[in-house]
């Protein structure tokens, strides 16, 4: 596995701790010593784990590979040791930390020392993302038991070979008619608990990707401030003036211009242009903005809102910046979940966040509601609250409500021309105000959710072209 994710001749064995051992191990297990003796002769190994430092497609980490040859890949109190040298090494030289988990759990013949490893791997992965490091751990066949909970499931980002057996019951302790699709890592991926499968043959570019966007040398150039460019907006004293931050200034720079496209002139108008089918969606001012993206998949909640939201890294003007973008549709808790885990991992490892707001609402529905719509969307107003890293955010489409403003930075929102933000869409503004259909339109215009309105009131701070 090693020879597959990293550069030719630049893996390194790291030192492993010595411990003194006692016959068939700490619970005197009759035959332990002879079942090691017999997996070191038939891998070449002396534990389950081989951990070491090498660069992944141009990348420096430490990489924690498990041999499952090695009685299951199970966790005992030696791999409880390399693990937290290997994180220790990263702390000590600034290193991501990249598990390749194979593993069947932990180690029955040293009982509950084993099974306390757990705790050990899950403090040492704590401290390491304390520290701003980046995880990302790859799931091989097969990740289960307490290795998937811990060095598998607590990793930033998860990704997965295809085919894998990934789930914390292993195969001969599942219920006899339990599904076995759904111990898979194409299941998990659907469940929103991993990232992406990925082929071996791309394995080392994907993984050298996110290793180069999480943990790029020019971090402090991530979150020098740049300045949003826009013309034609009107301020709050009436004239037409170049609309340019105060403070503070946005995170990223956005190449957009407004140019020559005129802003709406109603507020119908706004929706109008903001529900439109031809104007831009998120994808196309990704594409745009970003040279290189990856993209992050799921709530770690059993959820995913692929229709609704799009979260992940990306390169632009050689440095890292996170995003969260709306599609234009209504979005489900799952998506605001995925938000909040895309803002909080950037913001502990320093990165910049750019939003993009497009959606009518949040999804309404009674299974929303299930899924605890309200507490999903606390949650990322205030992670966009808390965050320490600079947060821009531009409004493309529809700015339905609180469902849109929680991705919005305060103090840090602007606007294309063919958007609005509103308090309420118009429609059911009408409705609750008891008015008939013909004053939709007029209600539109009292709302002042115009870009220029938006302007005036404070509410955002300029208008920037598609």
């Amino acid at each position: 596995m090693l020879a597959l994710v990293t550069d030719p001749s630049t893996f390194t064995e790291l030192p492993y701790p010595a411990r003194e051992s006692v016959p068939d191990g700490p619970l005197a297990w009759q035959g332990y010593d002879a079942a090691r003796a017999r997996a070191v002769e038939r891998t070449g190994e002396t534990e389950s784990v081989v951990c070491g430092t090498a660069r992944v497609a141009g990348t420096q980490a430490v990489l924690i590979a498990f041999e499952f040859g090695f009685l299951g890949g199970s966790l005992g109190e030696r791999t409880g040791d390399r693990l937290e040298a290997a994180h220790g090494h990263a702390r000590a030289h600034r290193l991501p930390v990249v598990p390749l988990v194979a593993t069947g759990g932990s180690r029955m013949q040293e009982g509950m020392l084993a099974l306390t490893q757990l705790q050990r791997v899950a403090r040492q992965s704590a401290l390491t993302r304390e520290a701003g490091l980046p995880q990302i751990a790859v799931l091989r066949d097969p990740t289960t038991g307490g290795g998937w909970a811990t060095l598998g499931a607590g990793a930033d980002v998860i990704l997965a070979l295809p085919g894998a057996q990934v789930g914390f019951a292993g195969s001969r302790v599942r219920p006899a008619d339990a599904d076995p699709t759904a111990y898979t890592a194409e299941a998990q991926v659907a469940a929103g608990a991993v990232d992406a499968v990925v082929p071996p043959a791309e394995l080392r570019e994907t993984l050298g990707s996110w290793l180069r966007l999480l943990s790029a040398p020019q971090r402090g150039a991530g979150l020098q401030h740049m300045r949003l460019r826009g013309v034609g907006a009107t301020s709050h004293s009436g004239a037409a003036d170049a609309i340019r931050p105060t403070a503070p200034p946005p995170a990223a720079p956005l190449p957009f211009a407004l140019g020559t496209q005129e802003l709406p002139t109603t507020g119908w108008d706004a929706v109008h242009r903001a529900r439109s089918p031809q104007r831009p969606r998120a994808h196309a001012y990704l594409d745009a903005y970003f040279t290189r993206r990856v993209a992050i998949h799921g709530d770690r909640c059993g959820g995913t809102d692929t229709a609704g939201m799009v979260c992940g890294f990306g390169e632009h003007a050689g440095r890292t910046v996170a995003y969260a973008a709306q599609t234009g549709a209504p979005t489900r808790p799952a998506g605001y979940r995925t938000a909040t885990r895309l803002v909080r991992l950037a913001d502990r490892l320093g990165i910049p966040v750019l939003t993009l707001v497009d959606t009518p609402g949040a999804a309404n529905d009674a299974e929303a509601e299930r899924q605890g719509a309200g507490a999903a969307i606390a949650e990322l107003f205030g992670a966009v609250a808390a965050a320490r890293v600079p947060v821009t955010t531009l409004v493309i489409g529809e700015g339905g409500s609180g469902g849109a403003l929680a991705l919005a930075a305060a103090g840090n929102t602007w606007a294309t021309p063919d958007s609005y933000f509103s308090v309420i869409a118009p429609e059911p503004a009408a409705a609750i105000l008891k008015r008939p259909a013909e004053e939709v339109e007029a209600t539109a215009d009292q709302l002042r959710i115009r870009p220029q309105d938006l302007v005036e009131l404070g509410v955002i701070r300029g208008i920037v072209g598609p």
